[in-house]
């Protein structure tokens, strides 16, 4: 029977969907899957890209881990792709590769003043309080009013742990630092800036909700941004989603902080609809001062139209949150515009010719952007593992495909990676941290430490 030696660098959702559809598809080879993860610990974004008060997101961890202790996948992780394994590595021990390192970086807004003092990328931010080892251990969170600018649920996340107090995140798995980083915030106003109208937003009603539930936090909407147009009535009506998102900014306008009117609370969530941002304007220290945007209206075909009318918010520091992008890997053709790999089905192309390239194949946000949900990358890795085992006759021809080659070769290299059960000690630890403050686990931060841990060193 032909043997499949398959490498899937990126241990998150799409790599571990992937590895458990090809495990369990009817085919004519017997299967051997090597997991490569670039951290000490897998499950990617899920781990380290939800915010840590999202348990019901993190139960998918619960399914993910189940695909993992079968054992019929072998995990490689604290492996840097491109420095302690290349491509020619990947092609002398496998008949071929599939990519799922998903979209870790913030896309760019290209206006005038984003790159000042004060002005974060989301993905940063949420880096930091996932507790991912290779950001720093501390965040600024010395301004009293902040803006985020997008319309999705990482800007829904981003807000909400902005004005979150920090008490109210105990009953998670926040890291130490993060506690108390915002314990210290001196935070008291978000802002955050839409585009569109309020029957046009990216995010979901859960997101949403959850944002009116925050403790000692006003919501603060304004009536001006409910004037809708037809198009926007009619989506309030035909779409369940829209309907219930509706529902409860609607909820919102009965409360007292309606248009700053006087609520209680120590902090305020400001939203902000129908505002493109233009400008960030500074201080004569080069940091954020402002945010200035321009008011946007329907133009009745689904799209905006400016409308002329420019208006300034005072802040002193700025997050935008509009979406995340792939990066370049070595040796792996890469689309610079859309920040994917570029492929025809997860079948991988050549960037300028177009051309299918034998033994490389891409699932998740590596190759379709950074849209949709779990659901969406089951269904996407399906479609790249059809490909692979209709593609038998193009697989590489490696010359050691043996099992026992690979942690050889790291061996040589000095490469200190961590396995499966590795995991496990890093997962048991971090349980055992949370029990004598009552709570599910305390991540790890500093990279050194969970590789000790998990090498039991």
């Amino acid at each position: 029977m032909t043997k499949l030696r398959l490498a899937i660098v990126g241990a998150g959702p799409a790599g571990i969907y992937a590895a458990d559809i090809l495990l369990k598809a009817e085919r004519k080879f017997d299967v051997s899957i090597d997991l490569f993860e670039q951290l000490p610990a897998p499950y990617g974004l899920v781990r380290y890209g939800v915010a840590p008060d999202h348990p019901r997101i993190k139960g998918i961890i619960t399914a993910l881990r189940d695909v993992l202790d079968r054992g019929d996948i072998r995990l490689f992780g604290n492996v840097r792709f491109g420095e302690d394994i290349t491509l020619d590595d990947l092609k002398r021990h496998y008949h071929a590769v599939i990519f799922a390192t998903g979209a870790v970086r913030d896309a760019d807004l290209a206006i005038p003043g984003i790159d000042a003092a004060g002005s974060y990328g989301a993905a940063d931010y949420v880096s930091w309080f996932d507790g991912h080892p290779d950001v720093p251990r501390e965040w600024p969170l010395d301004a009293a009013s902040v803006g985020v600018i997008g319309n999705g649920n990482v800007a829904l996340d981003v807000s909400r742990m902005l004005a979150k107090h920090a008490e109210d995140l105990l009953v998670t798995e926040v890291p130490d630092n993060v506690y108390e980083g915002l314990q210290a915030s001196a935070v008291t106003d978000v802002h955050v800036f839409g585009r569109r109208g309020p029957a046009q937003v990216k995010f979901t009603p859960l997101e949403l909700r959850e944002l009116g539930e925050l403790r000692d936090v006003d919501m603060v909407v304004y009536d001006e941004d409910f004037d809708y147009d037809e198009a926007s009535r009619d989506a309030v009506a035909s779409n369940k989603q829209v309907m219930v998102i509706d529902r409860i900014l609607q909820s919102w306008r009965k409360r007292d902080s309606v248009n700053n009117a006087g609520g209680t609370a120590s902090r305020r969530l400001h939203l902000h609809f129908w505002a493109r941002p233009v400008e960030v304007r500074t201080d004569e220290n080069g940091r954020v001062a402002a945010l200035v945007y321009e008011r946007t209206k329907s133009d009745g075909a689904g799209g905006i139209i400016g409308t002329g009318e420019f208006r300034e918010v005072p802040m002193q520091a700025l997050y935008r949150a509009v979406g995340y992008f792939g990066s370049p890997l070595p040796g792996v053709p890469f689309d610079k515009k859309h920040g994917v790999i570029p492929n025809r089905e997860g079948q991988v192309l050549e960037a300028k010719s177009n051309q299918r390239v034998p033994g490389i194949y891409a699932t998740g946000w590596i190759k379709r952007g950074p849209v949709g949900l779990i659901g969406h990358t089951k269904s996407d890795a399906m479609e790249t593992v059809r490909h692979l085992i209709n593609d038998q006759g193009s697989w590489w021809q490696p010359e050691d495909p043996s099992e026992a080659s690979i942690p050889v070769l790291l061996e040589s290299r000095g490469v200190a990676w961590t396995d499966l059960e590795g995991w496990h000690r890093l997962d048991e630890h971090e349980m055992a941290l949370g029990v004598p403050q009552e709570r599910v686990r305390v991540k790890v931060v500093p990279r050194d430490e969970m590789v000790r841990i998990s090498r039991g060193e």
